[in-house]
């Protein structure tokens, strides 16, 4: 394909916003929706002001003009009014007379306002039902990323993530899990959990999306059910960074990789992830970044999420 050809189907795939699971049925998530839960801040209570009668009630306020007797020299009396309130009460008395009418019984009820929710169920996010069983301690909340190197929106997004995983809350347990829709999908899905048994993951994740979309190196053959030559490719990226080649051949091929591979496909086929880059938020919530409006706001709305569900 001519670079024209490459960088228009690169735009193509930009404007879609995801990478899609080739060659399967193009089935949306079937995942039950109900009414959305609230997600906004706790909402405050406006003071009550005491009314009139109530400050009346009190004492506070003199509602009728008040009548002095007084006595005359020569035995008659006089008869004086004294003006009422004057409406410039001390503003200490003010606000005792607004206390006691919120503590008086009958006093009419504070106005409770809540701010709107940004986000929208079924617009921003789905609820998956039924919820699935998460693998974190009990207070801690399980994020999910399901992505692909060969995804440029993966590639595109992860310095957002890694900046948001220095800064996220400590209640979160942030787990990435490889896509396996084809054995060139398993290829590189097997090179991360490899180097990530080598305790590499954190050197080498960021250099895995540098070789396959700066230097177009994709880390496997033109055959994706090549294995052997993808094996042979990815030892070769990885002794630039000092890792051996046996050591790494040893991992490749071990048990805990074999079982994290078998785990990453049961998550994926649980959640019927079609497309990448995909959040799961324990178990029970799922978005993307076309569904909550850009990268940045994805990562809020799995802020917001993850702090809905820690308050359960």
């Amino acid at each position: 394909m001519r670079a024209s050809g490459l960088a228009a189907l690169l735009c193509l795939t930009l404007a879609v916003g995801a990478c899609g699971r080739q060659n399967s049925a193009s089935e949306p998530h079937q995942a039950n929706t109900t009414p959305s839960s609230a997600l906004a801040p706790p909402p405050s209570a406006r003071a009550p002001v005491a009314t009139p009668g109530q400050q009346q009630a009190a004492g506070l306020v003199p509602s009728e003009p008040t009548k002095v007797r007084r006595a005359n020299e020569d035995g008659s009396e006089t008869v004086d009014e004294t003006a009422g309130d004057s409406g410039t009460h001390n503003s200490l008395l003010a606000a005792v007379a607004s206390t006691m009418a919120a503590a008086t019984p009958g006093a009419a009820a504070a106005t409770v306002t809540a701010a709107p929710s940004p986000w929208q169920e079924g617009v921003n996010y789905t609820r998956f039902v039924p919820a699935q069983p998460t693998s974190v301690p009990a207070g801690q909340v399980e994020v999910i990323e399901f992505f692909w190197y060969g995804c440029p929106h993966c590639y595109a997004l992860d310095p957002l993530i890694e900046s948001w995983r220095k800064t996220k809350p400590a209640f979160v347990t942030f787990v990435r899990v490889p896509v396996m829709w084809s054995e060139g999908h398993r290829s590189t899905a097997r090179l991360y959990y490899t180097i990530e048994s080598m305790g590499k993951l954190d050197q080498l994740h960021g250099e895995i999306f540098k070789e396959i979309h700066v230097n177009n190196d994709q880390l496997i053959t033109s055959d994706p059910n090549d294995t052997a030559g993808a094996e042979k490719l990815q030892t070769t990226f990885v002794k630039k960074f000092g890792i051996s080649e046996d050591a790494f051949k040893k991992a490749y091929h071990s048990f805990a990789v074999e079982t994290a591979l078998q785990r990453a496909d049961q998550l994926e086929q649980r959640y019927r992830i079609e497309g990448v880059p995909t959040f799961v938020v324990n178990g029970k919530y799922v978005a993307d970044v076309r569904s909550a409006g850009s990268p940045e706001k994805l990562l809020a709305l799995v802020d917001d999420l993850a702090a809905q569900e820690h308050k359960h």
